[in-house]
């Protein structure tokens, strides 16, 4: 328990950055959703889902790969600097490829009237890569404050430019101000693309809080160490692409199967409503900050299978809760969304966020091979996923629309944990309770069924209904917790 309460302290601590960070994100949220329309919405949506196939290709899972060989190798510093140093050689190839030709790559992605936004977005991919190692670093080192602190000062510098762009200068512009210096900086018609210049410069700034991170260590490239952790990280690269094409590549499908008049619109639509399942993936994203470093340093103990299986009920538990959560309060949560037209589109959220706990699920049974080494079962049980995603996609996106999307992702997400929950148990056995598990996911679901039939239409009524709801699926949780200590039931 001592292990798992430094664990969770330091979950804690990672989530604050990632949490408060997505938060604050959240809350531009009703900014983009009252100045852009729905397919301005969408163009954003697909440009970064670009820029998260761009991310996991460039980083080519060397982050997992570091935290790998800086447990194994005696001089760390030599895994830091040979990793670094392939990522800014990698790094660089691609600005080389793809800023000369962002005309090109623009019309091919549906922005042709805008190639800047490739340039400023290739930039911010290029700087993005480059701190990779330097936050896996500081991950390693245990000093997740300084993790938590330079992720805030990105965020905040980026919300700050945003509330300056789309709030401050257009009420000065507004006032009548046109001085020069304000002009030079500010154009109207540039619309979302203020979004990408707010990202660039957060990027920038964090790469300069780093740079302490690339001067201690004396850059030197060890081949041999290279190749064996570029053989280590590859299957994590196909694996990272396949988890983006799980994520992504329905709102790009739907600009490519569904008519063009309404494609944009429908991107937006999902998107926008997409944002409410943050809160499952906020804290999923500060828990994976958190578990790996621990799933590698706990799997040479003798109770290192009967503390993964205890994580692995915990954070069923909690995720439950979540998707409970979220889902009695929708009413009160999609007033973040500030324009009706995109309201149509809310009774998709259950299912992104059952997608997203399944997900979760997925990443606790991957510790079976990254502990063993055999990351290959990662790629295969990835792109396994990936071609279940496709192929409803486009069977379903004709037919049901960004429906379809949501659907795919939970079925991708079930199938994963279903597979590498059985060919993991022939490599490394965990004693995982579903008992408890299925109860907690159960109970979870069956609540928010009861709350849905039963809801009123009276504010007031409704959000203690809600509360009355949450209470109930909490008092479940610690009887059986209490049992379960009481019975020394596993």
């Amino acid at each position: 328990m001592t292990v798992l309460r430094k664990l969770v302290g330091q979950t804690a601590v990672y989530g604050l950055s990632s949490i408060v960070g997505r938060l604050l994100n959240f809350l531009l949220v009703p900014l983009y959703t009252t100045i852009f329309l729905p397919d301005e919405f969408g163009v954003l949506s697909v440009l970064m889902s670009w820029v998260a196939f761009a991310m996991v290709v460039l980083s080519y899972g060397l982050e997992t790969s570091f935290f790998h060989f800086a447990a194994k190798e005696k001089n760390q510093a030599n895994v830091f600097s040979t990793g670094l140093l392939s990522l800014a050689l990698s790094t660089s190839f691609f600005l080389v490829l793809t800023v000369p030709n962002s005309i090109s790559i623009a019309r091919l992605l549906h922005v042709p009237e805008n190639p800047l936004f490739i340039t400023l977005l290739a930039f911010t991919i290029a700087l993005d890569t480059l701190t990779t190692l330097p936050f896996a670093k500081l991950r390693l080192d245990n000093r997740p404050w300084r993790f938590a602190s330079i992720r805030l000062v990105n965020i905040s510098i980026n919300i700050g430019l945003n509330l300056f762009f789309f709030l401050l200068c257009p009420e000065l512009l507004k006032q009548g101000y046109s001085a020069s210096f304000f002009t030079t900086i500010y154009d109207p018609t540039f619309g979302i693309g203020y979004i990408f210049v707010s990202y660039l410069v957060s990027s920038f700034i964090t790469c300069m809080l780093l740079l302490p991170q690339f001067f201690k260590v004396r850059l030197i490239f060890d081949f041999v160490l290279w190749k064996r952790m570029i053989s280590y990280g590859l299957p994590l690269l196909i694996g990272g692409l396949a988890y983006v094409v799980n994520e992504m590549i329905d709102k790009i499908l739907l600009v490519y199967l569904l008519p063009p008049t309404i494609a944009s619109t429908q991107v937006g639509i999902y998107s926008a409503c997409y944002k409410i399942s943050i809160f499952m993936t906020l804290f999923i994203q500060a828990y994976r900050y958190g578990v790996e470093p621990f799933f590698f340093t706990q799997s040479q103990k003798a109770d290192a299978k009967k503390q993964f299986a205890k994580l692995m009920r915990y954070f069923v538990a909690f995720t439950s809760f979540i998707f409970l959560g979220v889902n009695v309060f929708i009413d009160f949560l999609k007033a973040f969304i500030r324009d009706d037209s995109y309201h149509v589109g809310l009774k998709v959220v259950p299912i992104l966020l059952l997608a997203n706990l399944f997900a979760g699920v997925y990443y606790n049974l991957s510790v079976w091979y990254k502990v063993t080494g055999k990351t290959r079962y990662g790629a295969y049980f990835s792109v396994f996923g990936a071609l279940i995603t496709i192929t409803l996609n486009i069977i379903l996106i004709p037919s049901m629309s960004y429906f379809g999307s949501a659907y795919a992702t939970l079925f991708c997400y079930f199938s994963m944990c279903v597979v590498s929950y059985y060919v993991g148990r022939n490599h490394y056995s965990i004693p995982y309770n579903f008992k408890f598990i299925a109860l907690y996911l159960s109970s979870a679901i069956g609540l928010y069924y009861i709350w849905y039939y039963l809801r009123f239409e009276n504010n007031l009524a409704n959000l203690i209904s809600s509360f009355s709801i949450c209470f109930v699926y909490m008092l479940i949780v610690l009887a059986v917790e209490k049992k379960k200590r009481t019975t020394f039931i596993p």
